[in-house]
């Protein structure tokens, strides 16, 4: 995907109270300490790890790591894990930060327990050494002008893809949604529940999906929120994405367009997606401070497409660069620099779909996708390149909707461009049983994160009651802006 969700851009208005340092006893006892140095954990926030297969054909064979964490009252009735997307983003600091967001009548049914899944963080991680010094800044531009250009990054792509199988070979296979998945039905143990409750953002609604598959009888109330498409590749997602986002680009220009007063870009869209044209061009001729160029423009732009909270900042810094101030739009850029790779990002992707091995398929759909993207296409491809390249194998996938699941709350944004609202039609579809409440806009992320107090109302008394909605729904949308 052009981006990975999180939720740790929000705060919530209740205040979380520390877990204390106790021992949850039992036959899977989890002792509560301090989070480890270095984690996404905010302060005061709790930590226990448990141990899990590396494969779980061989339950006795090589154990690995998880890092849990949790907010709340220990001794609550439920408790929701939840997951916060990605993949192979870290969970560490969800916990606090949902539980906190929760209304009280909530927050005082549930403790909430986050994770770091397995290859990620302060789990046992996995590894593509030093990636950083494969991309300098500016980079080239994402859209190939020339063959050698597009070797170029074809170049980089199986060079990472070389790095990741070189320093995580034992791990790679094994960094699956459905090894994930299954490490969710250890955790569900070791707080000894019945069933898992669960919240699931984004790449987590797949994950959430899965665990139902697999474990129809311990599912309890589940929320799937943001909902990937159970019935595509995550090879193919990338090309419903592409229009997606060019039409979330669109509702972005034009926002900006009615603020032309404020932002001077344009007094319509289709005007400042001419400015913002112009402004591309003129990075890629002289980029700012000497590392700012339109791929670093076009990630600022790809990240402002999962909230509308960002707008406003994206279009100050860009109508300050137009005054000949680049700072805060070097800022902007500099925080989304390609660092180097997500490795367990990309080893869920890789490892959890095939991916064409031949580089002409990505080429030829990549191509065809442009005309109606032409901002995201090359750039969501080259995302997601390393795994033409990918050395461990593939995964058999879960096969989502393969037997009947407990009723599931599905909560989606009508045009949110990272999990087009198809694709949450599509896993409505293959969850029998299913409620699915949709709502106007497309922020990425509804319950809890877009203040959108229908959608809120919905999880809430879903979470309380275990009641779905009598049908489907829908909800406006949070004003804009």
């Amino acid at each position: 995907m052009a981006a990975a969700f999180g939720l740790v851009a929000f705060a919530g208005s209740q205040t979380a109270g520390a877990a204390p340092a106790v021992a949850v006893t039992g036959p899977a006892a989890l002792h509560w300490s301090t989070c480890p140095a270095g984690s996404d954990a905010p302060r005061g926030t709790y930590c226990s790890t448990i141990k899990v297969p590396l494969d779980h054909g061989r339950p006795d064979g090589r154990q690995i790591k998880l890092t849990l964490s949790i907010a709340g009252d220990l001794n609550a009735p439920r408790t929701l894990v939840v997951n916060p997307g990605g993949p192979g983003e870290s969970g560490i600091g969800t916990a606090k930060l949902v539980w906190s967001s929760m209304p009280g009548d909530v927050g005082a049914k549930y403790n909430v327990v986050s994770f770091d899944p397995r290859g990620v963080g302060a789990s046992t991680p996995v590894s593509c050494g030093d990636t950083k010094k494969l991309i300098k800044h500016p980079a080239a531009p994402y859209t190939p002008a020339t063959d050698a250009q597009e070797q170029a990054r074809r170049t980089v792509a199986r060079k990472v893809a070389e790095q990741c199988d070189a320093n995580a070979k034992a791990l790679l296979p094994y960094i699956t949604t459905e090894n994930a998945a299954r490490d969710m039905d250890r955790i569900r143990t070791a707080f000894h529940r019945d069933k898992l409750d669960y919240l699931g953002y984004s790449y987590g609604t797949r994950l959430g999906a899965t665990y139902a598959t697999l474990f129809p009888s311990h599912t309890g109330r589940m929320i799937l929120d943001s909902v990937v498409d159970p019935s595509v590749t995550t090879y193919a997602s990338q090309f419903d994405q592409n229009p997606a986002l060019q039409h979330r680009a669109d509702q972005f220009f034009a926002w900006a367009a009615r603020k032309d007063g404020t932002y001077h870009l344009g007094a319509s869209g289709a005007e400042v997606s001419a400015a913002w044209d112009a402004v591309r061009k003129k990075l890629d001729a002289h980029p700012a401070g000497g590392r700012a160029g339109s791929a670093e423009l076009d990630d600022l732009l790809a990240s402002a497409m999962y909230t509308d909270l960002t707008w406003a900042d994206v279009a100050q810094d860009v109508s300050a660069y137009r005054r000949g101030d680049a700072s805060a739009l070097l800022d902007a850029t500099d925080q989304l620099a390609f660092g180097g790779v997500n490795p367990a990002q990309l080893a869920y992707n890789c490892v959890d779909d095939a991916w064409p091995r031949d580089w002409s398929a990505w080429h030829r759909d990549t191509t065809a996708s442009a005309p109606k993207a032409p901002l995201f296409a090359w750039l969501n491809t080259w995302y997601s390149a390393p795994c033409a390249f990918w050395k461990a194998p593939t995964a058999r996938p879960v096969k989502i909707g393969s037997v009947q699941v407990p009723p599931v709350l599905l909560l989606q944004a009508k045009d949110d461009p990272a999990t087009p609202v198809q694709g949450a039609r599509r896993m409505h579809q293959a969850l029998a049983g299913s409620r699915l409440v949709v709502a106007g806009g497309g922020n990425h992320g509804q319950y809890l994160f877009d203040g959108n107090t229908c959608m809120d109302r919905h999880g809430s008394q879903y979470l309380l009651t275990g009641r779905l909605p009598a049908a489907d729904a829908t909800c406006p949308a949070t004003p804009a802006p």
